[in-house]
């Protein structure tokens, strides 16, 4: 089930208000300002546009599969995620996985593609996104108990749709932008700045298809770019599941095995 995002006309028609008719153009503001709506009350609409706050909730673990493209670079991907700030991301390419989870206390990688079989430990900045992606509700959710600061910064527009823009400053110092369409709430976009071993690096990632999985509106399709780019990779979500049987191993940094040596030739 898509999600019909429209354009509101209100730009236009207050502008011709207040050209032709000064009067009305008061009232028209007044009565704008008198229902504005707070940061709160923006976010607690967009939490009740995905299905609200107790079907959220309910989700005690989730497995997203999709398909990653880029250019004529194409791979699986497959995101697990587990109560409490547990995720495993996967990067499949020919058989060959590309590892990165964290259990809630520490984050590691496996690299195959880079010639490292074994486990390592993820320095900080690379653990920064890794977090964010282990909060299964999302930053908006609770995100005053999160350590994150939120301010409801007006309108803009996306491609031509009306949006509320949100600024989030994170706990983790990353600062999030959120483009909640006007009419349905749901995120259209996500300017994303973060700094990474002393350089800020910004991206951004437009969200569309959205569709029902058993009460809550997901994305299906998402784009993700650097900003400034013309170029953006494509993410095709393929299947959500929820509530799936994922063990706290699962997540938690394999014990490496020694190497065997074999004995000396004649023993």
């Amino acid at each position: 089930m898509k999600v019909d995002l429209r354009v509101t006309p209100f730009m236009e028609f207050t502008r011709v208000v207040r050209f032709f008719f000064p009067v009305l153009a008061t009232i028209v503001f007044f009565s704008f300002a008198a229902s504005a709506q707070t940061v709160d009350e923006v976010i607690a609409k967009n939490i009740q546009a995905h299905g609200g706050l107790d079907k959220l909730k309910a989700v005690r673990s989730m497995r997203t599969t999709a398909r990653f493209s880029q250019g004529s670079f194409r791979a699986e991907f497959r995101q697990e995620n587990k109560r409490a700030d547990k995720v495993r991301e996967e990067l499949i390419i020919q058989g060959l996985a590309q590892v990165q989870a964290y259990d809630g206390k520490t984050g590691w990688q496996i690299s195959p593609f880079g010639g490292r079989k074994d486990p390592e430990l993820l320095s900080q900045d690379d653990l920064k996104s890794l977090v964010v992606d282990a909060d299964i509700d999302g930053p908006l959710v609770e995100y005053k108990e999160k350590g994150h600061k939120a301010e409801l910064v007006g309108h803009d527009s996306m491609e031509g749709t009306d949006c509320f823009k949100i600024k989030l400053s994170m706990k983790n110092g990353d600062v999030r932008y959120y483009y909640l369409d006007a009419d349905s709430f749901l995120e259209l976009k996500l300017e994303i700045q973060t700094t990474i071993r002393g350089a800020l690096q910004e991206n951004e990632l437009y969200y569309g298809d959205y569709e029902l999985v058993n009460g809550i509106y997901y994305p299906f399709a998402v784009e993700q770019a650097q900003k400034g780019s013309a170029s953006r990779a494509q993410i095709s979500v393929e299947k959500i599941e929820q509530n799936v049987p994922l063990e706290d191993a699962h997540f938690s940094m394999p014990v490496s095995k020694p190497e065997t040596k074999a004995p000396p030739a004649g023993k």
